[in-house]
C-alpha cells in the first residue's frame, strides 16, 4: 500500500523542470551566464506540457538494488497569474485500480535559469503530507521526496508523449 502512495507523490512531484542555463569556467566554477535575466517561464511551460516521465525511486532504508519503476504523464504546466513561484500542473497518475487527473499546486523556485520544484509539508486530502526538491536537466529529472515519514530519492527522464522512449 505504501508504495501506491509514494508512486502517487512521485508523479505529483514530477512536474517539471527542463532547462539548466549554467555556463562553466575553465577552472571548474560554475557560473550563471545571466544571472538578471528572467527566468524561462513560457519556455518551462511549453517543455513541460505533454510530457512522460519515466523513472525510478528508492525509499529510504531499502536496498538500492529494489528500484520501483514509476510514470506519469504531465498534460499541462502554467504559472499561475498574480503569484510569484505558484504554478498548476495536471498530471494523469495511474496505479492500481485508480486512473486520474489531477491539478496539482507546486511553487517552482529559479536558481538562475534552473527550476526547482517546492513542496514543504503539502497535506493532499486523503492521501497525505508530501515534502520534495525536484530538478530537471537535459531531458532528466532527479530529486529528493518525502511522504509522511517515507523518503527517498527519484530520477528518470523526461520525454514528449508522442515520442518513443529513450533506450
Amino acid at each position: 500500500m505504501m508504495t501506491k502512495h509514494i508512486r502517487l507523490v512521485a508523479g505529483l512531484l514530477l512536474a517539471g523542470f527542463a532547462f539548466c542555463g549554467t555556463a562553466y569556467l575553465g577552472n571548474g566554477v560554475a557560473q550563471d551566464p545571466a544571472p538578471t535575466a528572467k527566468p524561462p517561464i513560457e519556455d518551462f511551460a511549453k517543455y513541460l506540457s505533454g510530457t512522460v516521465l519515466t523513472g525510478v525511486f528508492t525509499v529510504d532504508g531499502k536496498p538500492l538494488d529494489k528500484l520501483t519503476e514509476e510514470r506519469y504523464e504531465i498534460k499541462s504546466a502554467k504559472k499561475v497569474d498574480g503569484y510569484e513561484s505558484l504554478w498548476e500542473i495536471v498530471t494523469r497518475i495511474k496505479y492500481g485500480d485508480k486512473d486520474i487527473s489531477l491539478p496539482v499546486e507546486i511553487n517552482v523556485e529559479w536558481v538562475g535559469k534552473t527550476p526547482v520544484m517546492v513542496m514543504d509539508s503539502v497535506a493532499l486530502p486523503g492521501l497525505g503530507t508530501f515534502s520534495a526538491r525536484v530538478v530537471f536537466h537535459d531531458k532528466k529529472y532527479a530529486g529528493t521526496w518525502k511522504h509522511d515519514d517515507v523518503g527517498g530519492h527519484l530520477f528518470g527522464r523526461v520525454d514528449r508523449a508522442t515520442e518513443k522512449p529513450a533506450k
